[in-house]
């Protein structure tokens, strides 16, 4: 996971720049977004020869505002994504979703 130490230096990032001013949750979703959009863009004419260090930097970047938007909405991303497993795990049993791509509303 994440460390406490990784999660304090992006938001102190923010705060040096006194960048948190416009880090409203609509911005950082929107932000969330557009990040995920350059990375997919890393694949856009061909999906099996990539820049590995441009796929990197764009998923940081999309990593980066998520935190920085479970921050600001009080939320541990530890515990929510856990959460979030839980709630797949119920959806998704293993015996029902095991090697299919269904949505759990067709298995």
């Amino acid at each position: 996971m994440i460390s406490d130490q990784t999660i304090k230096r992006i938001t102190q990032f923010t705060k040096d720049r006194d960048w948190d001013q416009f880090h409203s949750p609509e911005n950082l979703a929107k932000s969330i977004s557009i990040e995920a959009g350059e990375l997919l863009e890393c694949f856009q004419w061909n999906g099996e020869r990539y820049d590995p260090q441009a796929v990197k930097e764009e998923l940081a970047d999309v990593m980066n505002y998520c935190i920085l938007m479970a921050d600001k909405m009080g939320m541990d991303p530890d515990v929510i994504i856990n959460e979030k497993i839980d709630q797949n795990e119920r959806k998704y049993p293993t015996a029902k979703a095991k090697g299919t791509s269904k949505k759990y509303t067709e298995l």
